[in-house]
């Protein structure tokens, strides 16, 4: 019990003073990398990881063990020694950067891949600067979310290799290590590189982002998906997709169509194409293997790219053997099983007072928040009790006063808006007393009836609730007289 609580002390001092936030992330065991690049160059010595050591037990206990035939003529080598001019990142981190080598760990490779569409999140994990020339010592960094904080992973860079190549992940280029050098990091953090053969491509999408993760079936996808998964994509969220097998003997067997059950893809692209004039749903998806692409409709030198415009045709850039592709959204659909999405940031962003709360009341206790932003945002702690409600009045026009509503073709409204709109109506109504909307009915007539997960409505969907509505009080406010209130809500305006 004293140590439980002397850990839980230790952990609000390091929250108090910022450790394990973006811009002070805790050294992973203990290991503070400049500290330790410093004394390297000090010593004019390279680092040597005593706590991921170049041996058998980093490599596994398993498959990966000493004695197993897989790791027969390893040898643990520097980038130096394999290459001439080693570098860590060549002209910029891309996609073609990650290719799978003889580790099962395909949904980490597809995590990783993820990460390249969005430099800010790249550089995130991946801090700048580091390289093969400048202050050079053998040491390198990383920093991934643990338990709820970043923290900051020190590798050396003894890499696992056979007979001059490595044995793992690699580039297409060759003489780039930065992909190597981080699932070395990562398999530092779970221990052994065996661990991560097999895994859920969620668990690397959240460890990379600290983001909030969402698994869709695709056999009974939702309507609007496509639009869901751009609009993802835009905001720089991570999206995942895989085959189910039905037994371990599918795992990682190709179809007849070059897809591969039981592997995990990344999805890099949506785009909406018109093939000879009619619009077409496109993804693009990745095997991190660098190979073994999807030969179907759209596939690289399929007819499809035929009844496209040549720009359009040229911005695509689909034909290339990177393990890269294109495919209808229709068929993705048919032939995987899973969509994974990591999301950075909600869906609603407005202005909020997050007032954490106990079960029983004046209980004490401590919070972990964690709030997301689309863009930078003001906070600001409230340390004292407020005895003032501060309310805001909003002059309306006259125009705000007609009941009959207007919305523009390209408007939203949320939950707030909605709630203004319906009770000034109401309040209009002669033959209506009621308490109006609340804020939750709101929110649950949008969560019903936003088709395409945006978290407003649109106009067709504003008009679907505004004709129940409508409907609603035709049908219960007809007699002449009501003496009771009637408290409006959304159960009566659906039934």
């Amino acid at each position: 019990m004293a140590n439980t609580a002397a850990e839980l002390a230790r952990r609000k001092a390091r929250e108090e003073e910022g450790a394990g936030s973006r811009a002070n992330a805790v050294p992973f065991n203990q290991q503070d990398f400049e500290r330790l690049r410093s004394e390297c160059l000090r010593t004019g010595s390279l680092f040597c990881d005593p706590t991921f050591p170049a041996g058998w037990d980093s490599l596994g206990y398993n498959q990966l063990g000493r004695y197993s035939s897989k790791t027969i003529g390893v040898e643990w080598k520097r980038p130096a020694e394999l290459c001439s001019d080693p570098r860590f990142i060549v002209d910029g981190a891309k996609r073609t950067d990650i290719c799978q080598g003889e580790l099962g760990d395909c949904w980490l490779l597809a995590a990783i891949a993820s990460l390249t569409l969005d430099p800010a999140i790249l550089n995130r994990v991946v801090p700048p600067g580091q390289s093969f020339s400048l202050q050079y010592a053998g040491i390198f960094h990383f920093q991934l979310w643990q338990y709820g904080e970043w923290v900051d992973v020190v590798v050396d860079d003894r890499l696992p290799t056979r007979d001059g190549k490595l044995l793992f992940v690699h580039s297409a280029e060759g003489g780039e290590f930065w992909s190597a050098l981080l699932e070395k990091a990562y398999a530092k953090v779970n221990s052994s590189y065996e661990v991560l053969i097999g895994g859920s491509s969620i668990e690397g999408f959240e460890d990379f982002t600290g983001g909030i993760s969402e698994s869709y079936d695709l056999k009974e996808a939702p309507p609007f998906l496509f639009n869901i998964m751009r609009k993802a994509l835009k905001l720089g969220s991570l999206l995942g997709c895989s085959i189910d097998i039905s037994s371990s003997y599918e795992t990682e067997a190709v179809t007849h169509q070059k897809l591969v059950k039981g592997h995990a893809y990344s999805i890099t692209a949506a785009r909406q194409v018109h093939h000879f004039g009619s619009p077409v749903e496109l993804l693009r998806i990745r095997n991190p293997w660098g190979q073994v692409e999807w030969t179907g409709a759209w596939s690289d030198n399929s007819r499809e790219w035929d009844g496209l415009e040549p720009e359009e045709k040229k911005r695509l850039d689909h034909a290339a053997d990177d393990g890269e592709f294109w495919m209808s959204y229709t068929d993705f659909l048919r032939q995987f099983s899973r969509l994974d999405i990591c999301n950075l940031t909600p869906d609603t962003l407005s202005k909020y007072a997050i007032i954490p709360s106990t079960f029983q009341p004046h209980r004490k206790g401590s919070f972990i928040l964690r709030v997301f932003t689309e863009k930078q945002a003001h906070t600001r702690s409230v340390t004292h009790t407020h005895t003032h409600t501060h309310t805001h009045t909003h002059t309306l026009s006259d125009g705000s006063s007609q009941s009959d509503l207007s919305v523009q073709q390209d408007s939203e409204i949320s939950a707030f808006e909605l709630q203004h709109v319906l009770d000034k109506v109401i309040s209009q109504r002669s033959d209506v007393k009621s308490d109006g909307f609340s804020l939750q009915t709101c929110r649950s007539i949008i969560s019903l009836l936003d088709l395409d997960g945006s978290g407003k409505l649109g106009l067709l969907e504003f008009h679907h609730v505004w004709t129940k509505i409508q409907k609603y009080l035709v049908r219960n406010f007809r007699a002449p007289c009501h003496h009771s209130n009637h408290s409006v809500t959304w159960w009566n305006v659906t039934k």
